[in-house]
């Protein structure tokens, strides 16, 4: 690593992939001193990742009591759905307007490799098609810029749903929901892709309160 800043990309990159896909439970505690050991850096940028994942609501730095991986907080689970279905709403009703034909072949392919994790039930691949193909769409329509202002906000929804994924799967109805979209708009059919994402973004958070009472460990 050539830099403390470029260390600290790293640091805060690996933290938060480990956070979000739950290899780091939430409530585990982050020692600097074991972190800088694990990457190899000096203690600075361990530290500066801490400060950005706190800004995030990822990590909870406790004065005289250490840092520790946050607990998911239902409250930023429905914002972070709310901004999400206002905004994919917007996105693939521009999408059924015009959309590149490269990137309608990328949507349909996506869900093809969907359809085979679905068989080997592998919920981590799952999520990450389940995140490109909304990427897609976005990119799609030229607004990269907002999907990435919606990650931003995307961390504790993104626990949440992988919780979700590796316990009581809807697979089949995810998968089905996403070729429905993509037909929607190969057919120009605004109102029926709006509604079918607003029907998606909902099934992410159906079960929060189960998923409370099977991990109330886990959650705020």
């Amino acid at each position: 690593m050539h830099s403390t800043a470029s260390a600290g990309s790293v640091v805060y990159t690996r933290l938060k992939q480990q956070i979000v896909s739950l290899e780091l439970q939430p409530g585990t505690p982050l020692s600097e001193k074991e972190v800088s050991l694990t990457f190899e850096v000096s203690r600075t940028p361990v530290r500066e990742s801490f400060v950005r994942l706190a800004q995030e609501g990822l990590v909870i730095v406790l004065p005289q009591r250490g840092t520790r991986v946050s607990l998911i907080d239902s409250e930023l689970v429905e914002e972070a759905r709310f901004m999400r279905e206002q905004l994919e709403k917007a996105v693939i009703r521009l999408a059924c307007d015009c959309f590149p034909d490269d990137m309608l072949t990328l949507l349909g392919n996506n869900v093809s490799l969907q359809l085979e994790s679905m068989e080997r039930q592998d919920g981590k691949r799952m999520f990450e098609l389940d995140e490109d193909f909304h990427r897609i769409l976005f990119e799609g329509v030229r607004k990269r810029g907002t999907w990435n202002v919606i990650q931003q906000m995307n961390a504790h929804l993104n626990r949440s749903r992988i919780l979700w994924l590796s316990t009581d799967p809807h697979w089949g109805v995810l998968c089905e929901q996403h070729q429905d979209m993509v037909q929607a708009i190969r057919s120009h059919d605004a109102d029926r892709a709006e509604q079918l994402m607003k029907e998606h973004l909902s099934l992410s958070i159906s079960n929060l309160a189960t998923l409370k009472e099977q991990y109330p460990d886990y959650f705020k």
